[in-house]
């Protein structure tokens, strides 16, 4: 994959949008570039609309500096999620402030046909509601369930769906015939951390690990401020960790003993079932087994159900010991957890990280800082717009 080297106008755009507020002093301390040249690049920028000079910033003995940030209004850019629990999209303009947001849940009628109208649908009345021109948006960003092809915009075979037709779908054309604007695909995973970077920006961290526990395991590992990509689609490689030998396998794939087969949605709501048919005491007795979903497991977990506390909290110690064979080989600075499994309640996240430390060879002298990040849920979709901006190429 050939990688974009951003163009010096574009650097200088960047790190007036990553800093919100700048001087031209501060620009010149991390660009090499002479001060006349700086000085043509803000000026192009000022007329292009793409900047505004802000205010004057503090004297240091001479004339106030002129401040310049990011003109909000000038652009817009879509982020889009696209997972098997939920989706969402978000409108945001040039500073990645959400104008207009929405999320809904994936069933079993929620083909992708489907679901491009209705993306088309909700994209076309956010643009009505904030009066954007359709050549005002830079584009949608897209941060999917793998695997899938991001140089073929190409969801190629994810598991799980509720509804039929997730095989090679074309989802980057279809949105860009259906929306008159570029799309760019990722993994979501890729877009979470992106999005939590970016959130992190001011804190400097270089070496981030995402890890997000839901219908699957997905992971995303960040070093020197750049995603670490391998020769094939990695997202979904963290739940085929074995880390139980003779253990169980997951569905007719996968390996035997696998991560994901002991920590998933799937894996616990098929444990729980195969309990209840033996006849364990719980408050979901009056449910059939076989129609026992995770939406009556997260409450049962927060009535204090007692079996399914114990469940959930056996894959949560599941779940600490994989990230913790991860952190003793990646060595982040910050690892961000996300997703239903892990959201359920402040317990579970505290059991995994409990588990994580207690397993990281390093420590104490080493450790990373821990959290749920600060964009949370909405994490996959403000990465993706950040994404497409990141890429976006300055005339």
């Amino acid at each position: 994959m050939n990688v974009k080297v951003p163009t010096i106008k574009k650097q200088v755009f960047d790190l007036i949008i990553r800093d919100g507020l700048v001087s031209k002093a501060a620009l010149m301390a991390r660009l090499t570039i002479t001060s006349t040249s700086l000085s043509r690049l803000l000026e192009e920028l000022l007329t292009d609309g793409l900047i505004l000079a802000s205010e004057l910033g503090r004297s240091t003995g001479g004339r106030k500096p002129i401040l310049y940030r990011v003109n909000p209004d000038h652009r817009a850019v879509f982020g889009l999620e696209i997972s098997r629990f939920t989706s969402s999209i978000g409108l945001y303009d040039l500073n990645l402030k959400p104008l207009a947001f929405e999320r809904w849940k994936m069933d079993e009628r929620m083909t992708p046909e489907t679901l491009v109208g209705k993306i088309t649908q909700i994209a076309e009345r956010m643009m009505s509601d904030f009066h954007i021109d359709r050549n005002k948006v830079i584009g949608i960003g897209i941060g999917a369930v793998g695997p899938l092809s991001r140089e073929d915009g190409v969801m190629l075979k994810p598991r799980y769906f509720p509804a039929r037709g997730w095989i090679d779908v074309p989802i980057c054309d279809w949105l860009e015939q259906r929306l008159g604007m570029p799309a760019l695909l990722d993994n979501g995973a890729n877009t979470a951390i992106i999005g939590e970077h970016w959130a992190l920006r001011n804190e400097e961290v270089e070496h981030m690990l995402y890890v997000h526990a839901g219908v699957g395991l997905r992971t995303s590992m960040m070093s020197g401020g750049q995603i670490v990509r391998g020769a094939v689609d990695m997202e979904g490689s963290f739940g085929q960790m074995i880390i139980q030998t003779d253990g169980p396998r997951l569905g007719d794939e996968g390996n035997y003993g696998a991560l994901e087969a002991l920590v998933s949605i799937p894996a616990l709501e098929k444990k729980i079932r195969s309990q209840l048919k033996l006849g364990r005491s719980s408050t979901l007795m009056g449910i059939p087994p076989e129609e026992v979903q995770f939406d009556a497991l997260r409450k049962a977990y927060l009535q204090k159900d007692a079996f399914i506390t114990e469940q959930f909290l056996q894959t949560a110690t599941y779940l600490g010991i994989g990230i913790a064979n991860l952190i003793n080989i990646l060595h982040p600075e910050a690892v961000i957890l996300g997703g239903p499994l892990v959201n359920v309640d402040k317990t579970i996240y505290e059991t995994v990280i409990q588990v994580a430390r207690s397993n990281i060879y390093y420590s104490p002298q080493y450790e990373p800082k821990f959290s749920q990040g600060q964009l949370t849920e909405d994490a996959v979709t403000a990465g993706a717009a950040i994404m497409l901006l990141q890429d976006w190429e300055l005339n």
